[in-house]
């Protein structure tokens, strides 16, 4: 089976997330993964109604009259399109490119280079298609994904590796700091957690910020990213027949957007 790259041209014309161009090196970065098994689809634009079921109209509005959310439809309508395909089972994971963020957008609020809650809608849209009971999402952007955090239902398992350590009392709300934490035992648990809550799809909400001279180094690496790229693989795989739905977050440095993402897109679809 196919891995499904999500990509837009407008994504690398202004991304919001960077008020510049961080994926000014695509398309033509894809002839790298020319003799891979992969399928690069174009994200339709988000559904209006499943917005509405998600944001307030008063915010739908304001994301609208903000000029650098321009590409919020199709990232967040990406991301939800592709975690249909790989629910349904019609590709076998999937790397969603964005022009937006999502995890800062809460029900009445964006911020943070946000726009609107891309893994949020996906997972309402499952709920509503096919019934999903269980879903996990682990958070590897540098920053606390609050707005996911505030949206998540009592059945999703939220893993926030960020700068706070916290959790829920039904245990399904977690936060890990890279302060106080290896950041690999931090990923190692997250898997822990998922043997018990047996997700039916993850999300892996990446974001290469915290690479070495982006805007939150923490001083991560390519080689960093791969790794972890295995082991949430190696997780969906035994899990979840392999379901899993990689998402585009923060960062700013273009050359580490397409190194870390080509590089994550070969371990996808090795």
């Amino acid at each position: 089976m196919l891995t499904g790259i999500f990509y837009h041209e407008s994504f690398s014309r202004r991304s919001y997330l960077t008020l510049g161009n961080r994926l000014k090196d695509f398309p033509k970065a894809f002839e790298l993964l020319k003799d891979r098994k992969v399928r690069i689809f174009e994200p339709p634009e988000v559904d209006f109604e499943l917005l509405r079921k998600v944001h307030t109209e008063r915010m739908i509005e304001a994301v609208f009259s903000e000029k650098l959310c321009a590409t919020a439809l199709r990232s967040a309508g990406g991301v939800v399109k592709a975690a249909e395909l790989v629910f349904r089972g019609d590709i076998k994971n999937a790397f969603c490119y964005i022009g937006a963020g999502g995890h800062h957008a809460g029900r009445d609020y964006f911020w943070g280079y946000c726009c609107f809650n891309d893994v949020i809608l996906s997972i309402e849209n499952l709920y509503e298609k096919f019934g999903v009971k269980r879903i996990a999402i682990i958070d590897t952007d540098a920053h606390h994904g609050d707005g996911t955090r505030e949206l998540v239902k009592e059945k999703v398992l939220h893993f926030c590796i960020c700068d706070r350590d916290y959790d829920s009392k039904d245990g399904l709300k977690i936060d890990r700091s890279y302060f106080s934490n290896d950041y690999f035992d931090c990923v190692y648990e997250f898997v822990e957690k998922c043997k018990i809550f047996e997700p039916e799809l993850l999300f892996w909400y990446f974001g290469h910020d915290t690479h070495i001279g982006d805007y939150a180094d923490i001083g991560m690496t390519i080689e960093d990213y791969v790794g972890i790229a295995k082991i949430i693989k190696s997780c969906a795989e035994k899990i979840c027949k392999g379901k899993l739905v990689t998402v585009l977050g923060g960062g700013s440095l273009p050359n580490v957007a397409r190194d870390a993402t080509i590089a994550i897109i070969k371990e996808l679809s090795d």
